[in-house]
């Protein structure tokens, strides 16, 4: 019995060895050389690629502004809304064409969109055109402040801080050091963030204007444009004595 077992332990082993070697010595496939296709509904499809496109689309709204001096191309902040809108409809209208920048302070701002400076004789005090417009509501926000380049909304005296309809400026400004910035703070009232901070020390802007006017925009290219036109001769009114005109377009 002894001799029976170890001679079947001995079989079972002899025919697990030779399954073995025999299943190591079947070739193994070096490429696989049919793919079962996996069908996908077209509403699928269609979803993904939707969803492809609007991410490469950028859909902020841009502006082209022509003028003697150069090009400049602004983006308008979506976080504004009203004054997006308003100011998109205003150049897809044509208005802003052959109007003047009619009051320009160098280290400080440009400003323009007065509709009588269209056809004003040279000399003519301009700034009060477009009082017949309905004001935009103030749109505040405490992530948009003066820093050079943006694009701001003019107003008048009006309790409400509300725009004007159609009058705008974009911000030259200085720089200002550390010490300055903290006395703003405490005069205004307002806490600047760190990249406020760096902003106003490196590029520059107008800080005693923060959430005093409407910031719904900035340049995005012809900075110096700015400093261009900042550094024209003007009279006593800080109107240019040789005509600065603007031409508006909306771009992609």
């Amino acid at each position: 019995m002894k001799k029976l077992s170890t001679l079947l332990c001995s079989t079972v082993l002899m025919f697990a060895l030779n399954t073995t070697a025999q299943t190591a010595k079947k070739p193994v496939p070096k490429k696989i050389t049919s793919v079962k296709t996996v069908k996908v509904k077209k509403s699928v499809k269609k979803k993904v690629q939707n969803t492809v496109t609007d991410n490469l689309v950028d859909r902020t709204i841009k502006v082209k502004l022509t003028t003697d001096s150069g090009i400049i191309i602004m983006k308008l902040y979506d976080s504004t809304p009203l004054h997006r809108d308003n100011f998109a409809k205003l150049v897809n209208d044509k208005f802003y064409d052959s109007l003047l920048f009619h009051r320009v302070i160098q280290g400080f701002m440009i400003q323009g969109g007065d509709p009588v400076s269209r056809n004003a004789v040279p000399g003519a005090m301009l700034g009060s055109g477009g009082g017949n417009m309905t004001r935009i509501p103030g749109e505040f926000r405490k992530t948009l402040f003066h820093k050079k380049g943006v694009l701001a909304a003019a107003r008048d005296g009006n309790p409400e801080k509300a725009s004007s309809a159609c009058q705008f400026y974009i911000v030259q400004g200085r720089t200002y050091s550390e010490q300055e910035l903290s006395s703003f703070e405490l005069s205004r009232g307002r806490k600047y963030s760190p990249q406020e901070r760096l902003a106003y020390k490196t590029l520059g802007g107008t800080p005693m204007l923060d959430q005093d006017y409407t910031v719904f925009g900035e340049v995005i290219s012809g900075m110096e444009v700015i400093d261009k036109i900042a550094a024209v001769q003007k009279d006593q009114n800080n109107r240019p004595l040789g005509d600065v005109r603007m031409k508006m377009e909306l771009v992609k």
